[in-house]
C-alpha cells in the first residue's frame, strides 16, 4: 500500500478510512495529536512522542485510547504495511470519543482512535526559511498539542502570501514559536531557547537539539527572547520533525542570521547522525 489509514479498528487507504459526524475533534476540535516520522516500521523519537501523547491526554483529562505499549505495536505495524524505502509522514490522534453534540463531556463515549501513514519529503537543511513576524493571540494552552490550530492555519497562510515559510509568534514582546515549529537562536556560541511553559509546545526537536548540545559542549540558554534580540542573533534556527534544524535567513523582509555557519552545521550533523542511527538501526 502507498499509504494507510486507521480509524478505531478499521484499516484501509486514507480516501477509503471514514469517521462518523459525531467525533468530537470535528465540532470542538477535542482531541491531541502527534506527528512522527517513519521509515518502514521504525519510527524516529517515537518515546519522546509518545511521552507528549500521553501527556497530552492528561492534561485535556481525555482516557487514553490504547495502553502505551499496544499503541506502539500498532503505529510500527502500520508503517511496516505501507511500501516502498522512503520517510512516511505517521500522524496519529485521539478525541474524546463520538457523542452528540454537547459541550460538557459525554458519560459513556470511549476516545477515539485515528492514524494513517503516508509519503513525505523531509525539509532540506540546507535551504534557509524567510520568517514573517506576527503577534500571537492564541490561547495560553499551547504546551498541550490540541487539534484546535486555526490560528496556526490562518498565520501560516498569511507568512505564504508573504512570500515567507514560517512565522515567528511574539506576545508583549516575548517571542514564543513558530507555526507549526519551534524557534531557537545560536548567540555568541550558546543555544538559546524560550523555556518551555503554557506559551510554546514542548518540541521533540528542541528536546533532542538540548541533548546535542550537552553531548557536544554547546552551552545552552533557557530564557525568553525578544524580537529584537532574534534580529541580533547570530543564526535563529527553525525546529521541527519535518525539518530538524533549518536556519532562517530573513524576517519581515530584513535579513537575519547567517553569522556562525560552523556552529549550525556542528549541531545539524549532529542531528542528522542522530536521525540516521535511529531510523536505519532501531
Amino acid at each position: 500500500m502507498r499509504d494507510i489509514a486507521y480509524y478505531n479498528g478499521v484499516v484501509g487507504a486514507i480516501d477509503e478510512v471514514r469517521a462518523p459526524v459525531t467525533d468530537r475533534g470535528f465540532y470542538f476540535g477535542d482531541g491531541v495529536y502527534e506527528a512522527a516520522i517513519a521509515r518502514g516500521d521504525r519510527i524516529f523519537a517515537l518515546d519522546d512522542h509518545l511521552d507528549r501523547f500521553y501527556r497530552s491526554l492528561a492534561l485535556l483529562r481525555i482516557s487514553p485510547p490504547m495502553e502505551r505499549g499496544a499503541l506502539a505495536a500498532l503505529l510500527r505495524e502500520l508503517c511496516g504495511k505501507v511500501d516502498g524505502a522512503d520517510f512516511h509522514m505517521l500522524y496519529w490522534q485521539a478525541t474524546r470519543g463520538n457523542a452528540h453534540r454537547r459541550h460538557t463531556f459525554p458519560a459513556d463515549a470511549p476516545p477515539s482512535l485515528l492514524i494513517f501513514v503516508e509519503p513525505v519529503a523531509l525539509d532540506p537543511v540546507d535551504k534557509p526559511m524567510r520568517l514573517l513576524s506576527l503577534e500571537d493571540t492564541r490561547f495560553l494552552h499551547c504546551n498541550i498539542k490540541t487539534l484546535n490550530l486555526i490560528p496556526n492555519v490562518m498565520a501560516l497562510q498569511q507568512a505564504a502570501e508573504a512570500g515567507c515559510e514560517e512565522v515567528v509568534y511574539h506576545r508583549n514582546g516575548r517571542v514564543t514559536e513558530g507555526a507549526h515549529s519551534g524557534l531557537a537562536l545560536l548567540w555568541d556560541g550558546v543555544f538559546c531557547t524560550p523555556p518551555a511553559d503554557e506559551l510554546i509546545l514542548p518540541s521533540v526537536t528542541r528536546l533532542h537539539c538540548l541533548q546535542l548540545c550537552e553531548k557536544l559542549g554547546i552551552p545552552t540558554r533557557i530564557a525568553p527572547f525578544t524580537l529584537d534580540e532574534l534580529r541580533k542573533a547570530d543564526e535563529v534556527l527553525i525546529l521541527s520533525t519535518g525539518s530538524h534544524c533549518v536556519p532562517a535567513c530573513a524576517l519581515d523582509g530584513a535579513p537575519i542570521g547567517g553569522k556562525a555557519p560552523a556552529l549550525l552545521r556542528r549541531l545539524q550533523q549532529a542531528y542528522h547522525d542522530k536521525f540516521e542511527a535511529e531510523i536505519y538501526q532501531q
